[in-house]
């Protein structure tokens, strides 16, 4: 028969246990949380035209069409769910939005030129391609030929 300490010593390892069960389900309901209010909040940002952007940011969102919208937010939403933080930012959610825009594929000027950049150099250039490579890599954006992207549709993810 045990004593009352190794009695009283089980039990706890038991608690302990669930107590650690508790946490793990805990921390994952909390990133779970975490990530659909960053995916709330992405597509609330990406459906609203900005009201303190640059007048060229503007011109190019004002006349989207809501499917271009709703491929971009899409597509931002499916790269959230995978756990991709970087996709989230509001960099890479304005560059969403011009591609959303867009009538087409598009270069990384024009993206700079969308984004409001009045004088574009060679060190912006070469920034925003390795942003636009980066979405690529993530299947947000194709790279329909060397250096022209465009927004992903739903069976390129």
């Amino acid at each position: 028969m045990p004593s009352l300490m190794e009695a009283l010593a089980a039990r706890e390892a038991v608690a302990r246990g669930r107590v650690e069960e508790l946490r793990g389900q805990l921390e994952a309901a909390e990133a779970e949380v975490s990530r659909l209010v960053i995916t709330r909040q992405t597509v609330d940002e990406v459906l609203a035209v900005p009201s303190s952007a640059p007048p060229r940011v503007l011109e190019v969102l004002e006349p989207v069409p809501v499917a271009g919208l709703v491929q971009a937010a899409a597509v931002l939403v499916a790269a959230e769910a995978g756990g991709d933080q970087t996709v989230t930012s509001p960099a890479y959610r304005r560059i969403a939005a011009v591609f959303a825009g867009a009538d087409g594929p598009l270069r990384c000027k024009d993206v700079l030129s969308a984004l409001g950049e009045a004088e574009v150099t060679a060190s912006q250039v070469e920034t925003m391609r390795s942003k636009l490579k980066r979405l690529a890599a993530r299947s947000v954006l194709v790279e329909v030929s060397p250096g022209l992207f465009a927004l992903a549709g739903p069976g390129e993810r």
